[in-house]
């Protein structure tokens, strides 16, 4: 049996034993415990990202074939009632085109104990919901926006909606979420050279810059390893203008690496998941829009929850313990690592999009 660079035996390929100790949370074989959930609420968006789809956008889920309101609040239930599950993301897709979105935070913010609630989003529309998804208890927001330069955005996302995504920006802050932090993917000639001025703009603004290799999850299955900036390149480009050292902060579970900037107390993070895998410390989960559940980024299995939910199994009264005893099964047969490295790596059917970040 082959090892990873995480030291992690290789295991993709192999059927599990049913080998489950008996433990309430989301344990899988290697020590792991995932208490992080990851939900998508829609496959649907309003932008276009080269990445990340296509220019005509793909063919989205019909409406019922989606987690209703009331489906996604009895998961987000078991969640954390019965799986351990200590902090909840809402991503899509863009989760603010979702009109329970307000009504799903200010469940699970009533909950006890209370998770710690976040959010993922391109920021259009935010001016207008930021308040409104503070008061309903969102902590934190993470903001997509890969330049500050308005012709490279359009370019990137094929829609002039750079001013829209700044205004959101301003009104999350002034409606006191925080750390409001900003997620940017680079592409070789296209917004690479930029990096320097959206750095600076986020350290103006206070601001967390978190810049993300360039994954294999778009929709057309082009990705390229040799394209992608890597982080090497990555704190290259950031080091043309600011002094950056490590964080002495214990980085536990989080995906990024922070660099403190020119001596902090400002930071800027750099997820390297490809050249740099985190594997060993994850302690997520996925949950997408149609009720799938994902062990990984890049799993090739998905675990149906819907058909649970909907009665559609053989046991049509499913009960909230069998829901979260197939949850727990799913996540017991998390593999070491997402394998990209590996010659047989399949990159996920299901782009971005469709499964959630």
């Amino acid at each position: 049996m082959s090892s990873t660079a995480l030291g992690l035996p290789t295991l993709r390929g192999v059927t599990p034993v049913s080998d489950r100790p008996d433990a309430d949370g989301l344990i899988d074989r290697f020590g792991r415990t995932a208490t992080d959930l990851r939900i998508s609420l829609t496959d649907r968006c309003n932008l276009r990202c080269t990445y990340c789809m296509p220019a005509e956008g793909l063919d989205w889920q019909p409406a019922d074939q989606l987690l209703s309101t009331a489906e996604l609040q009895r998961l987000i239930r078991i969640a954390v009632d019965d799986l351990g599950v200590e902090e909840i993301r809402f991503t899509g897709g863009e989760p603010l085109l979702r009109a329970d979105l307000p009504e799903l935070v200010s469940f699970a913010a009533a909950l006890h104990p209370r998770p710690s609630i976040s959010l993922t989003t391109n920021g259009l529309g935010l001016h207008r919901k930021a308040h409104l998804l503070a008061d309903a208890g969102v902590d934190r927001i993470n903001v997509s926006l890969d330049s500050i330069d308005r012709d490279v955005y359009a370019a990137i996302t094929r829609r002039d909606r750079l001013d829209d995504v700044l205004t959101g920006l301003r009104a999350a802050r002034e409606a006191g979420l925080h750390p409001i932090k900003i997620n940017a993917v680079l592409i070789r000639e296209v917004n690479d050279s930029g990096v320097g001025d959206l750095l600076d703009y986020c350290l103006r603004e206070g601001f967390e810059l978190r810049i993300i290799e360039q994954m294999p999850l778009d929709a057309g299955h082009r990705w390229q390893r040799s394209e992608m900036i890597t982080a090497a390149e990555i704190h290259s480009l950031l080091g043309e203008r600011h002094d950056l050292t490590v964080d002495p902060t214990p980085r536990g579970a989080a995906p990024a690496q922070r660099w403190l900037v020119d001596g902090g107390p400002a930071a800027v993070g750099v997820i390297a998941s490809v050249t740099e895998p985190f594997c060993g410390d994850c302690d997520r989960v996925r949950l997408t829009a149609d009720g799938r559940v994902r062990s990984c980024l890049f799993a090739g299995e998905e675990t149906d929850l819907m058909s649970l939910l909907r009665g559609l199994s053989q046991n049509a009264a499913d009960t909230d313990s069998e829901i979260a005893a197939r949850w727990r099964d799913a996540m017991w047969t998390k593999q070491p690592g997402h394998g990209i490295d590996d010659p047989a790596f399949l990159q996920p059917a299901r782009p971005m999009s469709a499964i959630g970040g």
